[in-house]
């Protein structure tokens, strides 16, 4: 399992997301927002090379959920989906990806549907995670997941002849998959208040 190491980075992560978010389709806040981490969890890279977190973050205008990779070296081809880099303090120099164009995280993203890995504690080693939940259908199965496309308040992988499988970027409180959903995530995160939002992560719908 990974390793969470207590020690500095820098820029933060907050800071690199203050720039890049007001930059997505389906970001509704201002243009210099002030985000908080509220929530969110990571997974394991069989691997151990890709750090993979799913991050969700609030600000005045509502909770966001932010799937980030965190590599030791640059994805290539994966220039457009750059957040930025930052220095480590044990790792070194890090390049930050929006993890929907990362196939260590899209891969992690189907096992967890599937059932074949679980969430794990975004700030402690070798915990899972247990407000993260999932289901999925004797008969569904992830297939690979082709080039994403961003909504208003998705992200959509779609695959030829097979089901849509939508990340929920704008989380809603309270939200629930569809009729006729085959697989989802759903999850927690803290609200302004202090009380504990639950909402829909993802979902896996048949065509």
């Amino acid at each position: 399992m990974a390793v969470i190491h207590q020690t500095h980075v820098k820029p933060t992560k907050l800071e690199l997301l203050t720039t890049w978010l007001p930059t997505r389709p389906w970001y509704r806040g201002p243009a210099e927002p002030e985000l908080a981490r509220a929530g969110g969890f990571r997974l394991d890279d069989p691997e151990g090379e890709v750090g993979i977190e799913f991050m969700v973050v609030t600000d005045g205008s509502g909770a966001y959920l932010v799937p980030l990779t965190y590599r030791g070296a640059p994805l290539p081809g994966a220039e457009h989906a750059l957040v930025g880099t930052m220095e480590h303090g044990v790792l070194g120099p890090r390049w930050i990806y929006d993890g929907c164009h990362d196939p260590v995280l899209t891969a992690g993203l189907a096992a967890l549907i599937e059932g074949r890995t679980e969430a794990q504690a975004q700030r402690v080693s070798h915990t899972p995670d247990r407000e993260v939940a999932r289901s999925c259908t004797d008969a569904a199965r992830v297939p690979a997941l082709g080039a994403p496309t961003d909504t208003d308040e998705t992200t959509e992988f779609a695959v030829p002849d097979g089901p849509t499988l939508r990340l929920h970027r704008v989380l809603t409180p309270g939200s629930t998959a569809p009729e006729g959903a085959i697989g989802q995530v759903t999850g927690a995160w803290a609200q302004a208040d202090g009380s504990r939002a639950r909402a829909l992560f993802a979902v896996l719908q048949a065509r």
